[in-house]
């Protein structure tokens, strides 16, 4: 699998807010909760999975900067043998049950016009106590 391609989703939750500093996108504010981040590998799938699984790295694409975060980990990858052109599609399908993204993030290579690659899912609330009235 270590030569082959595809389209992955790197699901990371953040424990708490934290202002980030993301490359060329600037300081950046990420809310607590889960954040889904699309890519693809055109080649070496394995070895790119295994590298956003590692916490100390070079920051080379923007999800190195939130994934080596001291408040964020890395709590499950999905990931789609084949081709690597589907990333897309998995993103737009990711990014219609986000409640937000983060504008320009992981997009800056994207052909396909999508506003980001990084979803957000806000944590869930206190459970709501319902009083029963007689």
């Amino acid at each position: 699998m270590n030569g082959g391609s595809g389209v992955y989703c790197v699901v990371v939750r953040l424990e708490r807010e934290a202002r980030i500093r993301v490359g060329r996108l600037g300081l950046r504010t990420f809310a607590p909760g889960m954040y889904v981040y699309t890519g693809r590998a055109a080649r070496c799938l394995a070895a790119r999975l295994a590298r956003h699984l590692r916490r100390r790295k070079p920051k080379r694409w923007h999800i190195d900067h939130l994934t080596t975060h001291r408040w964020a980990r890395v709590v499950g990858l999905l990931v789609f043998l084949g081709d690597a052109a589907r990333e897309c599609q998995v993103n737009q399908r990711v990014m219609a049950s986000a409640q937000s993204d983060v504008p320009g993030f992981g997009a800056s290579d994207c052909r396909s016009g999508c506003r980001s690659h990084l979803a957000y899912f806000a944590p869930p609330g206190p459970p709501r106590v319902i009083e029963e009235r007689e």
